[in-house]
C-alpha cells in the first residue's frame, strides 16, 4: 500500500471518528396505547385529520399527518381524503423547546474539619464543572385517536413522547415525524394501557 493511499485512509478514518463524536445520542420514544375494539382495527378506510384547535394547514402538522398515514397504510388501512372513510385518525401534536436553567455556578466549594485524640485537621475542596452550559431540548408529544366515524366511538388511542437536544437531527420535523409515528404504531395495537420505550 502506498504512503499516499495510507494518508487518504487515515484522513477518512479521522473524519468518520470526528463525525461519530459529534452525533447526539437519541433517547427512546415513550409510547402508551389504549384500545377497545382490536377486531375493527387495521383494515377498511380511514382519513387522517387534525384535532380540533390545531391549524390543519400547518406544514409541521402536515409532516406528522403524512407520517401517520404511511403507518396506517402499512398496517392495512386504505387512507382516504378528510371527511370520508369509515374511521378517522385524529392527530394531536405538541412541540415545546425546553431551555434548561443555566443559573447554577460552575464552581463549588466544600470544607470540613475534624478533631481527635491524635490531632485535628481541616480540609477544603473545590469542584469545577467543565461540562458547559446545559443545552436546549425539544420535547414532542404526538397523539392519535382512531374513531369510528358513524358512532364517534374511540377504538384506539396512542400517545408518543420524545425529547432530544435542539441541535440533534431528530429535532427537525422531517426526521422526527416518521420516527415518532413508527414508534407509536409498532406492534399495533399494542398492550392496552401499557407504557413502553421504543428505541
Amino acid at each position: 500500500m502506498t504512503s499516499k493511499r495510507i494518508a487518504i485512509l487515515t484522513a477518512a478514518s479521522a473524519a468518520l471518528l470526528g463525525l461519530a463524536g459529534c452525533m447526539t445520542p437519541v433517547g427512546p420514544v415513550e409510547v402508551t396505547r389504549f384500545h377497545q375494539a382490536a377486531a375493527q382495527l387495521g383494515h377498511g378506510t380511514i382519513a387522517v385529520e387534525a384535532a380540533p384547535g390545531l391549524d390543519a394547514k400547518s406544514l409541521e402538522l402536515a409532516s406528522y399527518n403524512q407520517a401517520v398515514a404511511r403507518e396506517l397504510t402499512r398496517l392495512g388501512y386504505q387512507v382516504v381524503p378528510e371527511g370520508t372513510g369509515a374511521q378517522v385518525a385524529v392527530v394531536r401534536l405538541d412541540r415545546v423547546t425546553i431551555q434548561p436553567d443555566g443559573g447554577r455556578s460552575p464552581v463549588t466549594v466544600g470544607g470540613g474539619a475534624s478533631t481527635g485524640s491524635y490531632g485535628s485537621g481541616v480540609g477544603l475542596g473545590i469542584g469545577i464543572d467543565l461540562s458547559g452550559k446545559p443545552k436546549a431540548q425539544v420535547n414532542t408529544r404526538l397523539g392519535v385517536m382512531i374513531r369510528d366515524r358513524a358512532s364517534d366511538r374511540t377504538l384506539w388511542e396512542g400517545r408518543a413522547n420524545f425529547t432530544v437536544s435542539a441541535s440533534a437531527p431528530l429535532a427537525q420535523t422531517t426526521l422526527g415525524a416518521p420516527r415518532m409515528a413508527a414508534a407509536l404504531f409498532s406492534d399495533f395495537p399494542g398492550n392496552n394501557g401499557e407504557t413502553v420505550e421504543v428505541k
